[in-house]
């Protein structure tokens, strides 16, 4: 992989994909190169010479989920009169409501473990920080009314 992929792996990981997948969407897009015996050579250099460079970002990481984890969250949003949200609450209301806070964390790592947050309650979401480390941040939805 030469970059991270939602659901199949981190970059300069080794995976296994189906031929159409690997063929026809990652290659081209630029996020891998097939696992060939040079390929994993070049791999195997890259890593080694990046090792100290690898452990400071995951201790960087680690430290941030220290901070992160007392952290609880709550978001506002418009409801009707039976306490159903219009519309739904998603990783970029909570990545904003974190940078409030001083943590800026992109959106795209943040997961929200329901599949729609669409009505008042108290939830959780994950943040990944880094493919060792992760947080899990509660957070609660009130109405703004």
């Amino acid at each position: 992989m030469k970059e991270d992929v939602a659901n199949l792996g981190y970059k300069d990981d080794i995976v296994h994909v189906k031929d159409g997948y690997g063929r026809n969407f990652l290659i081209p897009q630029g996020k891998a190169v097939i696992a060939s015996e040079s390929a994993r050579k070049v791999l195997a250099e890259v890593l080694k010479q990046r090792a100290h460079k690898i452990a400071k970002i995951k201790e960087e990481a680690e430290a941030l989920a220290e901070k992160m984890k007392g952290v609880s969250l709550t978001i506002g949003a418009k409801t009707s009169s039976t306490g159903t949200i219009f519309g739904s609450v998603t990783n970029i209301q909570i990545a904003e409501e974190l940078a409030k806070l001083g943590f800026e964390v992109d959106r795209k790592i943040i997961r929200i473990k329901e599949d729609a947050v669409k009505e008042i309650g108290s939830y959780n979401a994950t943040v990944r920080l880094h493919k060792e480390v992760s947080v899990e941040i509660p957070f609660e939805v009130i109405s703004e009314a």
